[in-house]
């Protein structure tokens, strides 16, 4: 069988028939690398279907049962429990808590009496082992490994007979008959597919870590995400106590949800009220405003935190951090032409505290007030909520789950709530005791907290 030598890119996963110094697909410089592909055989004719079709209706509807693990914000996240013969990719930043978490994980499920493998081809059984203790887990139904070879891990499913199995990590772990370096494309497509064999034709709900490169995506092609059913990124800073556990690809549930954890000295612990969390620690000043976001089903109070500076290198700066930038430099815009405040020509910083990203346009009304707060040196009241998207004319456009936004800002005690006036007009929520205020344009909210 005649042998193919392609020029692989280590990043996206492109491949050309020469080396180039610079990907075409994803502009990346020196990722091009030489592997050798051995071409799979053709099959010559069909002899008779492996399966049959089946109509809709005669499908159970309960053919993918789950598995509680009994961490409430993992369950959360990946849609009500782990789906059995799910393969669930765990992605995020060095030391961050990936393999704490998942390893937390599995000592619930052997506390369920369910036999669990974990393969680690990183660290060494005795380090593994200090970890367990650190986190209080000692059962005999967690079974640990310790190699860098996919059939060293087949070979053990038939002794162990487990309901879930911890690869740890992906880029790790190599195919003997695959000729390239581990870590690489070849090795990580080949591997994910024989883990995706093991996950469907065993049943067994598989749990694979994904380092993330410095761009923050997951070091390898991006078809090993598209290979997997569900993809988990752990966000914010590994030096910050908060980790957030966020959705990206779900096909058991929901790809909105996230999970929200405080790393102790006991591994992660859920955080149940993470709304008053991010709030717990805030103190009234100018620039600093309560907005709420729409994560999933659930909705969080966060703290929008603005600041203003005379622009020191000529050209004004536009810091944002948790928040999009180009969005920020929108919003400075509105303000400037719509609401009379001149904040073009100053440096701005935006920051949303506790380490979230948000991404609904929602947001932007709390940016909005907490740039105007800190440009004109005036606190918002502390007992104030805002929710509103701005629009390009300055007005304020409708926020969708309103009803469960007014609920948590009444929940954790706030005694005003700034909406969209569009949405006072039409409201159909159930009756609430937190006033509503509603505004029309920038310039109204503005006047309504009194930074005029």
């Amino acid at each position: 069988m005649k042998l193919k030598t392609v020029y692989v890119c280590q990043a996206c996963g492109h491949q050309e028939s020469k080396w180039l110094g610079r990907c075409p697909s994803c502009q990346a410089w020196s990722t091009l690398i030489e592997e050798t592909q051995t071409p799979a055989a053709r099959s010559l004719a069909y002899t008779e279907p492996v399966c049959t079709p089946v109509p809709l209706s005669k499908v159970a509807a309960d053919g993918m049962p789950r598995i509680t693990i009994g961490i409430d914000e993992l369950d959360r996240v990946l849609g009500g429990g782990l789906t059995k013969g799910s393969l669930v990719l765990v992605g995020g930043d060095p030391g961050i808590g990936k393999s704490t978490l998942l390893l937390q994980a599995v000592g619930h499920l052997t506390g369920q009496g369910r036999r669990t493998l974990y393969l680690s081809a990183e660290e060494s059984l005795p380090q593994i082992k200090m970890r367990a203790d650190r986190l209080g887990l000692a059962s005999d139904d967690l079974f640990l490994l310790s190699d860098t070879r996919i059939e060293s891990l087949e070979a053990a499913l038939d002794q162990v007979q487990p309901a879930v199995v911890v690869v740890d990590s992906i880029q790790t772990v190599g195919i003997g008959e695959i000729d390239s370096a581990v870590g690489s494309v070849a090795q990580i497509r080949g591997v994910t597919t024989r883990l995706m064999g093991i996950a469907k034709g065993r049943n067994i709900a598989t749990f694979v870590v994904g380092h993330v490169t410095k761009d923050g995506a997951i070091a390898g092609p991006k078809v090993m995400e598209h290979m997997v059913d569900t993809v988990l990124y752990f966000e914010s800073e590994r030096t910050g106590p908060f980790r957030i556990l966020r959705a990206h690809k779900n096909r058991f549930g929901s790809a909105q949800e996230i999970g929200v954890f405080e790393m102790q000295a006991t591994g992660l612990a859920p955080v149940v009220n993470p709304s008053a969390l991010f709030l717990s620690q805030r103190v009234t000043s100018p620039g600093a405003v309560v907005i709420t976001s729409i994560e999933g089903s659930r909705p969080l109070l966060l703290e929008v935190q603005a600041l203003t500076a005379p622009a020191v290198y000529g050209t004004p700066r536009r810091t944002a951090v948790g928040f999009d930038l180009q969005r920020v430099a929108m919003l400075c815009a509105v303000l400037d032409c719509r609401a009379g405040i001149e904040i073009g020509g100053l440096d701005v910083y935006v920051n949303v505290a506790g380490g979230v990203r948000i991404t609904e346009p929602a947001a932007d009304l709390g940016v909005v007030l907490a740039l105007a707060s800190a440009f004109r040196n005036r606190s918002v009241p502390a007992d104030v909520v805002v929710i509103g998207e701005v629009g390009l004319s300055g007005e304020i456009r409708a926020a969708a789950y309103l009803p469960a936004r007014i609920q948590e800002a009444q929940r954790l005690g706030f005694g005003r709530c700034i909406v969209p006036g569009v949405d006072i007009d039409r409201w159909q929520g159930p009756p609430t005791c937190l006033p509503l205020v509603g505004v029309r344009d920038v310039g109204e909210a503005i006047s309504t907290v009194a930074l005029r």
